[in-house]
């Protein structure tokens, strides 16, 4: 848990979630256990490319949806 003023509301998958600002998003994601290379992320309504990733930072805010890839046959 993050003192008010030093962290930011964000959502992950539907659900709140709270992280240090200037927080970013490969930083958040493998602290919440993703493996970087098997998911998919729509930012704000956006699928965000892998390039991106790096430079995220997250914004109070942000809208998160994380899916991971699952293979099968």
């Amino acid at each position: 848990m993050f003192n008010t003023k030093d962290a930011i509301d964000i959502t992950i998958n539907g659900e709140g979630y709270n992280c240090a600002i200037e927080t970013k998003l490969p930083d958040l994601l493998e602290n919440l256990g993703f493996n970087l290379r098997l998911i998919a992320i729509e930012y704000n309504g956006e699928i965000l490319h892998k390039q991106y990733w790096p430079q995220t930072e997250l914004n109070h805010g942000d809208r998160l949806e994380i899916v991971t890839i699952v293979g099968g046959g």
